[in-house]
């Protein structure tokens, strides 16, 4: 165990838990929605510092994130639990596993230095926290991502953009990038599909991106829930508003877990999305679980030059010199070193 963040003393030994948008009341002997934050006697912990559950060394491209240090490997590390509860989750054994085994943590102890060191010796340039919510193991991922700077890697997160305004603070010196789900921009969505609300994760992208974070965004279009025209509009338009260099990447959905009475998503219905999301003056719009697609090459938008080309998870061929196109010296939005 160890002491959570971000935690608010109530009367009676209630705590109040700040770390996500959720912002849980939890009385003694209970645990917050996402079930691995519990309050012992008036305090809260979280119970899965250290407790990983997955650690590999992955394409960075697979996150998705496609404007950092494209072709390189990132180091991922998960624990178990998360603050959502989506119905379509793919990662729902080890994000709904203490829900789904009454309250049990599993996962083997680790240290920051441990993940730090395994990063290296895999040739990784970043750590990846992702698989779940990684919000919800903030002390962990904090500590390591602090250790990781002083060895020169690279931090992502891969959230569903729960995160509180105080946490974001806190994870923004350390955080490199983010690679936010923006699951749909429907309310009804959120609260039916997610178990959440959408107005907090629109807050984070637009707070993380002021904070210097670098921001990807993933929206995984589901037919008939997600994927209308005027939604895909109202998406493009909220991101192209905050700043045209968002890259957008719009993916496949296969049913899984609760979520199986809906098709796979069409290809044609990604084409769609990438070209309301250009149309909308995005700059970077790509289309993901859907290899061999223009959509998952990087362009420059002042020559339409092909900089990076891409074949499912793995970079081809690079056109970038420093983060520059070689064709027109254009420095594309990114973090290119």
């Amino acid at each position: 165990m160890q002491r959570a963040m971000f935690q608010e003393p109530l009367e009676e030994k209630a705590v109040r838990c700040h770390l996500c948008a959720h912002r849980c009341t939890i009385a003694p002997g209970r645990r917050g929605l996402c079930r691995v934050r519990e309050n012992r006697n008036g305090t809260l912990y979280s119970l899965v510092y250290g407790r990983l559950v997955n650690g590999n060394a992955d394409p960075i491209e697979k996150k998705p994130i496609f404007h950092l240090l494209p072709g390189s490997r990132s180091y991922s590390i998960a624990t178990a639990g998360c603050n959502f509860r989506c119905r379509h989750c793919q990662n729902f054994s080890i994000s709904q596993y203490p829900r789904l085994h009454g309250g049990e943590i599993p996962g083997d102890t680790t240290s920051p230095a441990e993940v730090v060191t395994a990063a290296k010796a895999t040739g990784c340039a970043s750590i990846s926290y992702t698989y779940i919510e990684p919000t919800i193991f903030i002390e962990f991922a904090l500590e390591t991502a602090q250790l990781a700077k002083q060895h020169g890697l690279k931090n992502v997160f891969v959230s569903n953009g729960y995160t509180s305004p105080e946490a974001s603070r806190a994870l923004a010196p350390v955080l490199d990038a983010n690679n936010i789900d923006l699951k749909s921009f429907n309310d009804r969505f959120y609260r039916e599909i997610c178990g959440a609300r959408l107005q907090p994760v629109l807050d984070t992208i637009a707070l993380q991106k002021k904070l210097g974070v670098w921001i990807e965004v993933t929206t995984l279009l589901i037919p008939g829930l997600n994927d209308s025209d005027d939604e895909l509009r109202e998406i493009a338009s909220f991101l192209a508003n905050i700043s045209p260099e968002i890259p957008w990447h719009v993916t496949r959905f296969h049913p899984t877990f609760e979520l199986t009475d809906r098709p796979p998503t069409p290809a044609a219905t990604l084409r769609r999305a990438r070209e309301i999301g250009l149309v909308q003056g995005l700059q970077y719009v790509y289309t993901g679980n859907l290899p061999g697609e223009q959509g998952e090459n990087t362009y420059c938008p002042a020559c339409q030059t092909c900089v990076v080309e891409r074949s499912g998870f793995f970079r081809v061929q690079t056109r970038l010199r420093e983060g520059h196109c070689t064709t027109c010296g254009t420095l594309l939005a990114g973090v290119w070193q």
